[in-house]
């Protein structure tokens, strides 16, 4: 199988990896739920986090993740960083990767940072935490395991991805994603929100959240970005969004009984989602919090070279009905 170096996104992964990524993190929850919480894996490794946006469960899963790892870890935000003195981006990532960590981690608000920064900084590691509207793909790998505690494999599923697609890099990942691994997407949203030539990712399309919610085994609520919006017209007001995409405990039941509710957070109760669905027992939203520790503990160890041993008792099955083969390494 073919290693890695970088994870830039899901369209540079292959099923395989996905698969190994995924099954990898799963065997990482044990290690969560002990009462001491540490493993070896990464010991005398370093991890620089550099988020030049806002987080708190990317930013803090991959500072747990790196922590219980045992590697060295050291967090910088873009208000404390030089950039706020003029300093290039291209300058604080040479600055740092001259301190000789082995992976840096990236959110920022520019598609394709990690990319950039990869051609100059040749023997350090890069993960992409997300960048602007492009990719997000350790929280779809966080969500591969939380669909995979719950059902096995997402093959042959419908999920239903509600909201501000547009300017969504977890949608983005999303449709990747289910191109790789065989489930279907269906997205919703107003044309406002809504990308050109999104069929071109082989999604089905409804700007009616009530004709897409039949059938349905995950509905994906996703916030609206409006710090992204140059729009101001994208929507005529909160309520009537609220009225015609926001998911409530009637739309719901009209998914049917088993539909399972996600979202990758931040939430805006009452606008994409209300709070007895948010806090339903068919909301998987902790779930998937929970698991975006282990899946960012899976990512740093492959990136790292390194091997967690201790497997749950079917960490082994593939997320399709196909058989995962080998390992990143």
């Amino acid at each position: 199988m073919k290693t890695i170096k970088h994870l830039f996104g899901i369209a540079d992964l292959s099923r395989e990896q996905i698969e190994y990524l995924v099954n990898m993190g799963e065997s990482f929850i044990e290690v969560n739920r002990r009462s001491i919480k540490k493993a070896p894996t990464l010991r005398g490794k370093t991890i620089i986090n550099l988020f030049f946006e806002n987080s708190t469960r990317t930013r803090t899963s991959f500072e747990l993740a790196g922590k219980r790892l045992s590697a060295d870890v050291i967090n910088i935000s873009a208000s404390t960083s030089a950039t706020t003195k003029g300093e290039t981006l291209l300058d604080t990532g040479q600055t740092l990767a001259a301190m000789q960590p082995h992976v840096l981690v990236i959110r920022h608000s520019l598609a394709g940072t990690c990319e950039f920064l990869a051609e100059y900084l040749p023997n350090t590691a890069l993960v992409n935490a997300g960048d602007g509207a492009h990719e997000h793909p350790t929280q779809i790998l966080t969500d591969l395991l939380t669909l995979k505690q719950t059902w096995g494999s997402p093959k042959g599923k419908i999920i239903t991805i509600v909201g501000d697609i547009a300017h969504s890099r977890v949608a983005r990942s999303h449709l990747l994603a289910a191109q790789k691994l065989g489930y279907t997407m269906r997205v919703v949203a107003p044309k406002t929100l809504l990308p050109s030539q999104i069929e071109r990712y082989g999604c089905e399309v409804y700007h009616d959240f009530d004709a897409a919610l039949p059938g349905s085994d995950a509905v994906y609520m996703l916030r609206v970005q409006t710090e992204r919006l140059t729009d101001s017209c994208a929507f005529p007001s909160i309520r009537e969004y609220h009225e015609a995409y926001g998911l409530n405990a009637k739309r719901l039941r009209a998914a049917g009984p088993d539909c399972i509710v996600m979202h990758p957070g931040p939430m805006n109760r009452g606008v994409e989602i209300a709070t007895d669905v948010a806090d339903s027992l068919k909301s998987h939203i902790l779930n998937q919090v929970e698991h975006g520790v282990a899946v960012r503990m899976a990512v740093l160890t492959a990136l790292c070279g390194g091997q967690h041993e201790e497997k749950s008792t079917d960490s082994g099955k593939p997320l399709s009905d196909d058989k995962a083969q080998g390992s990143l390494a």
